[in-house]
């Protein structure tokens, strides 16, 4: 078995749990990959050298891992599945960020989390991506996102107009500093802050958030995930923002983006005790109150 581990330097907790998980991995003779940054925090640990280990100066994950390991919050987490230009490798989250949808194993499981892939005690989820197409064609590095695709004004005051589309049915003009389109997974991140409902991540639904709508009709909107949507946009400031998950472009206005559901998936190792309702009532401490 190989594992890949994938972190970032900026992250000041990574010493102590890429020391963790390291231990954890060559107790039970594991292949590791380490990627660019990782590398130069495992340089600084005073590991002798070990042959089961990979180190590495690029962040391009190998095709021959069989599980990815993520050192961080949800950014890296996310991060880590782009880099694996969705090969297909489960990906394991570890936590060491702040709220934690993805990432949802503490360095306190780090041991237990391990045992569970060594003995299958786990379960892959398979999470939705959507794919955004510029028309006219503009280069985006990596069309895809889990959490969202989103529009947004850039470098000014106005308001942009998102003239928006469910298939070749006209559904409304947003005037508003943005639009989100969130997939299931997405909805506890950018949408959930900008007044967007959660959705369970096995449904099969986009949801439609804009961003401070000038207009206080406007509502999030839930529909099919066999849909596709299109957005016309237009700026006074003849430039806007189209941001997948955590990577923006900036971009002319007066195109067309359409979304849809993407043809490949997000592969998500979670160990058998954690689910989604247990997670979103931890992470946002729901029934927190001291009548309970």
């Amino acid at each position: 078995m190989k594992i890949g581990l994938y972190g970032k330097n900026n992250n000041p907790k990574l010493p102590e749990t890429l020391r963790l998980l390291i231990d954890a991995l060559v107790v039970k003779n594991i292949s590791i990959w380490l990627n660019c940054e990782t590398t130069k925090t495992f340089k600084t640990l005073n590991y002798s050298a070990n042959k089961l280990i990979e180190l590495s100066d690029c962040n391009v994950i190998p095709g021959n891992l069989d599980y990815l390991i993520t050192i961080g919050g949800d950014g890296t987490f996310i991060e880590g599945i782009t880099a694996s230009k969705l090969t297909d490798i489960p990906t394991l989250g570890v936590n060491t960020g702040r709220l934690g949808f993805l990432a949802d194993i503490s360095p306190e499981e780090i041991n237990e989390a391990i045992n569970c892939i060594c003995t299958g005690e786990f379960r892959i989820e398979k999470r939705s991506l959507l794919k955004a197409e510029l028309i006219p064609d503009q280069y985006i590095d990596f069309p895809y996102a889990l959490n969202e695709v989103a529009v947004l004004k850039r470098d000014t005051t106005s308001m942009i107009r998102i003239q928006s589309y469910i298939d070749d049915n006209f559904l409304t003009s947003y005037w508003a500093d943005g639009l989100i389109i969130a997939t299931p997974t997405g909805s506890t991140a950018y949408s959930m802050s900008a007044g967007g409902p959660i959705i369970a991540p096995e449904s099969r639904n986009f949801v439609i958030t804009p961003i401070a709508p000038h207009n206080l009709s406007n509502r999030p909107l839930i529909i099919p995930d066999s849909h596709t949507i299109s957005l016309k946009i237009e700026s006074r400031d003849k430039k806007i923002l189209v941001s997948l998950d955590s990577v923006s472009y900036p971009i002319e206005d007066k195109l067309e983006i359409k979304i849809a559901k993407a043809n490949k998936y997000a592969s998500l190792v979670k160990l058998k005790k954690h689910n989604f309702y247990q997670t979103i009532r931890n992470k946002l401490l729901w029934g927190v109150d001291k009548r309970n």
